[in-house]
């Protein structure tokens, strides 16, 4: 029972270090004072983001709707005329021609604009995590050294695997694996949301842990770290990650899933930015040296998505094996 408190106040303690990490948005200033090109990136998501994309919400809302309810209205007191309503058919028609008008805004506007800024974020969102980085005058990648992975760190074939045409292939293997683990990992994250009664909490932990990912996932890019050794950091310290990726999910968990995306496409750069400056490392070795070297363990997070990923990438080696094989004996 002692030990199990323990744990859990070491859970509570980097939790909590997490959230402070995520909550310094101070650092967004100070990198943006150093680099005029990530100023200027980042006025560009708020601009397409905030103005362009939730004020067309606003607009839509606020006046589109109110407007064609105005023209279009759907019930007699609105006419000026009693029930039993005499142009019952009218309004019926009137109500659908509404529900069409805006759903023909969402068509022709809302869609074909979501899907613009989707792409243009995304290209966006790599520069900005790219200027934040060399704003920070980081040249030399920050290594974590989890326990469990000490002594293949230190391995020199271990350092030198990238090296060469072998490197490359290896690098392009990786993009194709972490791309189908948080693909399946997103899935599993939307599937959560439909369980009984635990859904809801299920989904929030989730959405936390995948949203600390990608935004850590750019500064271990640009610092050249293996995929095996982000998966380990990641899993072996999963109360830090769970803390520091709540600020984001909180931001967008109550609210429509268009205003939800625009709300997080204005604050995923900042709390990119804020991984980019952070000392996540030295902040949780140094709890760790109070409490003598004694960690939390592995949850393996990923587990679900790895199975899966592996299983996808395993048949496609047999398929394209098979078709080797056809084509030699032609």
């Amino acid at each position: 029972m002692g030990v199990l408190r323990s744990k859990l106040g070491q859970a509570l303690l980097l939790w909590f270090e997490g959230f402070r990490e995520a909550c310094c948005l101070h650092r967004v200033f100070i990198l943006c004072r150093r680099s005029r090109k990530l100023l200027i990136r980042t006025g560009q998501c708020f601009l397409l983001n905030g103005l362009i994309f939730l004020g067309s919400i606003f607009v839509l809302k606020s006046v589109v709707i109110p407007t064609l309810q105005w023209i279009l209205p759907d019930h007699c007191s609105q006419l000026g005329f009693q029930e039993p309503c005499p142009f019952g058919g009218i309004l019926k028609f009137y109500s659908f021609l509404r529900h069409g008008l805006i759903q023909l805004f969402y068509v022709l506007w809302f869609y074909p604009l979501y899907v613009f800024s989707l792409i243009l974020s995304n290209i966006w969102y790599n520069d900005i995590a790219k200027y934040g980085f060399a704003a920070m005058g980081r040249h030399e990648p920050t290594v974590p050294e989890p326990s469990s992975q000490k002594d293949t760190l230190q391995n020199p074939a271990y350092i030198d695997k990238h090296a060469g045409l072998g490197g490359i292939v290896i690098g392009i293997g990786e993009q194709v694996y972490s791309v189908l683990l948080l693909s399946f990992f997103f899935l599993e994250v939307y599937a959560t949301g439909f369980i009984p009664y635990i859904g809801k909490a299920l989904n929030f932990l989730l959405l936390s842990w995948m949203y600390a990912y990608y935004c850590f996932e750019y500064k271990w890019n640009f610092s050249e770290l293996g995929l095996d050794k982000r998966l380990d950091f990641f899993e072996s310290n999963w109360a830090f990650f769970a803390g520091f990726g709540n600020p984001c999910v909180l931001a967008i968990f109550f609210f429509s899933p268009l205003v939800s995306y625009g709300v997080m496409a204005i604050l995923f750069p900042l709390f990119v930015l804020t991984a980019t400056g952070s000392e996540a490392e030295q902040v949780i070795d140094s709890r760790r040296r109070k409490w003598k070297g004694a960690g939390l363990g592995r949850l393996p997070i990923f587990y679900a998505a790895d199975t899966l990923s592996l299983r996808v990438l395993s048949l496609i080696s047999l398929k394209s094996r098979g078709q080797t094989q056809s084509n030699k004996a032609l």
